[in-house]
């Protein structure tokens, strides 16, 4: 009886290891994250659009859409119809300036300059020249985000702006999982995200304002035939909304077309 039950002792002891070992790798193992959804898209409608336009930002307000072009010397803020493609106004930056992202608030547009670390303040109606600010580092792309404005710089961070000063306020660095996403350029809100595209690729992420986390990829490779980019920098590079209308446009630098589309969640 002592042997048997010595036997048993020794028997189940080794199974208790067992046990313990298996569960000590397995909580060793990392925690596979899950998959960040991603989707396609559906073309709506397809709008005109100047092929001569180098978008830097694009903003859409009561029925128009607003599009602040770069490059020294062909930088321009402009006010377009939709349907047309017409230009109803415009103001043209000096030179010295390449233009980048541009957004509204209380009746006011803003716009960014690349490398110039000066931004400058506009009517909405008739595109006056209210005042200038300054930021450090390149100005990329802009968006209105409540009271204040987001900026991006072509890091993987966003800056929050005050709405007023335009002083810096904050930072949201955005992550996909624990991947920080680099070249964030054209900003958009849509419905409480922000949108961002990622410079020279054919993809916007789906950001979280509050945490900086992607929740989501929409790939818009195919959207626009390759036989009409025929430089190499017509990349994707514009992203409107109509929050009203529910309507979600894009296009890119020198594109002759602007999309309006639909999101298609992508199955796995």
């Amino acid at each position: 009886m002592r042997i048997r039950d010595a036997a048993l002792r020794l028997a189940m002891t080794f199974l208790i290891t067992l046990s313990v070992s298996g569960a000590r790798a397995q909580s060793a193992q990392p925690n596979k994250r899950a998959r960040t959804p991603e989707y396609t898209f559906k073309v709506v409608h397809i709008y005109p659009h100047d092929t001569g336009a180098y978008t830097q930002g694009l903003v859409y307000l009561n029925g128009f859409l607003y599009e602040g072009t770069g490059q020294n010397g062909r930088s321009s803020l402009r006010k377009v119809r939709i349907e047309t493609g017409e230009v109803l106004q415009r103001v043209d930056l000096s030179p010295e300036y390449f233009g980048e992202g541009i957004a509204i608030l209380r009746n006011e547009v803003v716009q960014l300059t690349w490398q110039s670390q000066k931004g400058f303040v506009y009517s909405l109606n008739g595109f006056k020249p209210l005042r200038e600010f300054s930021y450090t580092g390149e100005g990329w792309g802009l968006a209105t985000y409540g009271d204040d404005f987001v900026m991006s710089d072509g890091s993987s961070e966003i800056r929050v702006l005050n709405g007023r000063t335009l002083k810096e306020k904050r930072r949201i660095k955005v992550r996909d999982g624990d991947v920080p996403v680099l070249r964030l350029n054209e900003l958009e809100m849509v419905e409480g995200e922000i949108f961002a595209n990622v410079w020279q690729t054919d993809r916007i992420a789906r950001i979280s304002p509050a945490t900086g986390k992607v929740l989501g990829w929409i790939d818009l490779k195919g959207l626009l035939s390759p036989m009409y980019q025929l430089q190499r920098d017509a990349v994707l590079n514009g992203i409107a909304y109509d929050a009203t209308g529910k309507r979600l446009f894009v296009t890119g630098k020198l594109w002759p077309s602007i999309f309006e589309i639909q999101l298609v969640r992508k199955d796995h």
